[in-house]
């Protein structure tokens, strides 16, 4: 049996729900909402390669070293993006976040904060992970603040480890958070939400 099984996760009027092909128009707009494509520094997948994305991450579930949500507005089923448990290790109770990627017009709203309280309470509380982990781009600034202002820990940098979409040869920045450090991680997550979460 795989270490993360299928489940579906909700809150704030956002929903996690394992990626499918069903989820390629969705994510292809969501793309499109800003050109994500266009950033250096992430994964998003131009528009004709989204059907071949989709079809990486159901394969790495397969095999057990990822499982891909889709970020769901639960009010319009407006697909907002997606988001991961990658580098899977079960025999030491340990997953990273990543992959993550939303379409323009939510970032910087409660969409991230409610997608990381979800994915990091499921990661705890229900596969009890010692260890939560998340990597980004030495050059990706703003998602090294994002996962600061999670609470994790800066583990380091691995350099010259990956490439870029241009062919570039990126460090890695890493960071961790621990299975008791998560509830006061838990809390300021929450605190956050009831500053920033909009009027249900």
């Amino acid at each position: 049996m795989a270490f993360v099984q299928p489940v579906t996760l909700r809150r704030n009027g956002v929903r996690l729900e394992p990626l499918g092909l069903e989820h390629e128009a969705g994510l292809r707009a969501a793309a499109a909402d800003g050109q994500l494509w266009k950033l250096r520094v992430t994964s998003v997948p131009e528009p004709h390669d989204t059907r071949a994305y989709i079809e990486t991450a159901l394969q790495m579930r397969q095999e057990g070293s990822r499982f891909a949500f889709a970020v769901i507005d639960e009010a319009t089923g407006r697909v907002l993006g997606t988001t991961s448990y990658h580098d899977i290790l079960a025999p030491v109770r340990r997953v990273e976040i990543g992959y993550t990627w939303y379409a323009r017009s939510v970032q910087r709203s409660h969409v991230n904060t409610t997608c990381k309280l979800l994915l990091l309470g499921h990661a705890f509380d229900a596969l009890d992970c010692h260890v939560v982990g998340w990597r980004t781009d030495s050059y990706n600034f703003a998602s090294q603040r994002a996962i600061e202002r999670l609470g994790a820990k800066k583990d380091g940098v691995i350099r010259g480890n990956a490439l870029r979409r241009d062919g570039t040869i990126r460090d890695t920045v890493m960071y961790s958070l621990r299975q008791g450090e998560w509830p006061d991680v838990r809390a300021h997550l929450l605190h956050l939400l009831e500053l920033h979460t909009p009027a249900q």
